[in-house]
């Protein structure tokens, strides 16, 4: 009796917790008001799906700082994307996009989970520029895992985190269970502490 060889395995290990991931968001809370001179004309917009919620967070940080209340946003970038004639017949899933102010002479923290070739946050560029003509537009990204195939950098970097082109990030912000994982299959070698 002979058995095909299981496929690929995945493992996963934890690189920030729920504790480093807090402290995280508040040094680049710290940092995003250090460089704006205060939060005058700030208004965050999150990409979807993890950007948004990156963004509320740090909304709610910087309001707890400086008593005050800030725009926030979410754009779908879908219908942006480069890469959607090659998704076949496939109909992508879009979400709902919000603005709830215009973007002309805003200053625009475009705000991301992980920022990888740069192609999404092209995208989420042009999006903004279909709706007005933003004075500045930022971007804060919790983790920057490198491999740019566009001249994309951020401005707020919550984690550098070199990664291989098999390894995976994923970022679960789920209130009080906040993790980053890196992700490879046991096929493109062991993870191993660095």
């Amino acid at each position: 009796m002979s058995s095909d060889p299981p496929g690929p395995v995945s493992s996963s290990r934890i690189l920030l917790d729920s504790p480093r991931i807090e402290r995280i968001l508040h040094r680049m809370a710290h940092e995003i008001l250090e460089k704006n001179q205060g939060p005058k004309d700030l208004y965050l917009v999150g990409i979807l799906e993890g950007g948004d919620l990156l963004a509320r967070r740090l909304q709610s940080i910087i309001e707890s700082y400086e008593n005050v209340s800030l725009p926030l946003g979410s754009v779908d970038v879908t219908l942006y994307r480069d890469d959607l004639s090659g998704r076949g017949s496939k109909m992508p899933f879009l979400r709902q996009s919000h603005l709830p102010l215009p973007v002309d002479g805003r200053r625009i923290l475009l705000v991301d989970d992980v920022l990888f070739t740069g192609r999404t946050v092209r995208a989420a560029i042009d999006f903004l520029i279909d709706f007005g003509r933003p004075s500045r537009i930022m971007l804060a990204v919790l983790v920057d895992r490198g491999h740019r195939e566009l001249p994309i950098r951020a401005d707020f970097v919550g984690k550098n985190l070199p990664t291989s082109l098999e390894e995976k990030v994923e970022v679960d912000l789920t209130a009080g269970q906040e993790t980053i994982y890196l992700t490879r299959s046991e096929s493109s070698g062991a993870l191993h502490d660095s």
